[in-house]
């Protein structure tokens, strides 16, 4: 098997695979490679390891050696001329009014060839461009057309959730990402949301998608209706981190249970039914069954239970006297304070001619009892003091 060793250069987009060439080096440190277009300088991200010859692409370039104090000084040095060189490149740019933007200067290790990078809509006829830039800084130059991720890359910056751009923090080739991507993980449909600094698709919708994929393949849809002890369901909501489903009932309670809470009743391997156990942990207390009551058989009253209860209800009729059908102690006051009134003449008198008129009557009824029952008749009360008619 052959040995490689993975490096990765300034302006590169991905890991790189070298030849060690018998060096020995470790992450971190730097090295200087060769390559397609000449002497670079790069850094190590992976050991020396061994890999199949069938998985290599084509023929390995050579690690030329270790980097020295003296290479990494002239790399600094050469980035100072390509902050130098940005300026003459856009000044050129304006003076040539071409539709270009101008992205970054690269000088290779050896400093005889300089790479200018650049983003424009369509095709650009940089010919003239080239000759001034040659007759400026007096070595090979080569101008280089980029899209705006790379562009993105090569200036980088900061995304939407505040860390540095995926596209700058992982190397690799740049993956197509499509507006489905975002529909899949239920993500608004805003431009300006899902939209990278670069204008495309964020490339962190890759990175989830095929774990929502996955959850939605194995839940139910939203708007089905699945079977639990209470009762049909509709599910309103799935939550692919948690791996929960959350749904609704007629009345609506709502519940979320697990996705590994449900199983398949119909035997087409759907999640469609929320066993017993499931049910019971997650859902409200509305929708479970109410405690039967429990019957406890009342022990018999005895003497001490009755005689406790003898002066509370002495309280009670002690303290009806005020009540309109209060007791006896409420009326023997009332009863008093009618008889100490004074009566005037008239009612006396009348008063006294009746009682005559009832003692007479009295023993006439006395006489005739002999043989027929008493029979009383109602008094017509005319007046104040009418004798009642006889018998």
């Amino acid at each position: 098997m052959p040995t490689v060793v993975g490096v990765r250069l300034r302006f590169a987009s991905k890991t790189l695979w070298f030849d060690p060439a018998g060096a020995t080096p470790t992450p971190g440190d730097h090295v200087i490679v060769e390559t397609e277009r000449g002497t670079e300088f790069g850094t190590v991200m992976q050991a020396p390891f061994d890999v199949p010859a069938a998985e290599l692409p084509a023929a390995l370039k050579p690690v030329l050696r270790i980097a020295t104090e003296e290479d990494i000084e002239h790399e600094e040095e050469l980035e100072r001329a390509e902050a130098e060189a940005m300026p003459v490149f856009r000044q050129l740019v304006e003076e040539r009014k071409l539709d270009m933007k101008p992205v970054n200067a690269e000088y290779l290790f050896d400093g005889d060839k300089i790479i200018f990078y650049f983003s424009a809509e369509e095709r650009v006829d940089f010919r003239e461009l080239v000759r001034d830039l040659a007759s400026r800084f007096h070595a090979r130059i080569d101008l280089r057309q980029i899209g705006v991720r790379d562009e993105a890359r090569l200036v980088g910056g900061v995304g939407h959730c505040g860390q540095q751009l995926c596209c700058v923090r992982f190397s690799g080739d740049f993956q197509p990402v499509s507006i489905r991507m975002a529909k899949e993980q239920d993500l608004p449909l805003n431009p300006l949301k899902i939209s990278g600094l670069c204008g495309r698709l964020m490339c962190c919708l890759r990175y989830e998608f095929d774990a929502y994929k996955d959850f939605k393949s194995r839940a139910p849809k939203r708007g089905a209706f699945v079977e639990t002890p209470a009762g049909d369901a509709k599910v309103t909501d799935l939550n692919t981190p948690r791996e929960t489903v959350t749904m609704r009932f007629g009345d609506g309670n709502t519940m979320t249970v697990p996705l590994s809470g449900m199983e398949c009743s119909k035997g087409c391997n759907c999640p469609c039914k929320v066993t017993d156990d499931a049910f019971t942990a997650a859902a409200p207390s509305a929708l479970l069954p109410s405690p039967e009551p429990e019957f406890v058989e009342s022990e018999p009253e005895t003497e001490a239970s009755e005689t406790a209860r003898e002066p509370r209800r002495r309280r009670r009729r002690s303290r009806g006297g005020g009540d309109k059908g209060g007791g006896e102690a409420g009326q023997q006051p009332q009863q008093k304070a009618k008889q100490a009134q004074p009566k005037p003449a008239q009612k006396q008198e009348s008063e006294g001619k009746d009682a005559g008129k009832k003692e007479s009557s009295g023993t006439a009824e006395g006489a005739g009892r002999s043989g027929k029952p008493r029979r009383r008749r109602r008094r017509k009360r005319s007046g104040g003091g009418d004798a009642p008619t006889g018998s």
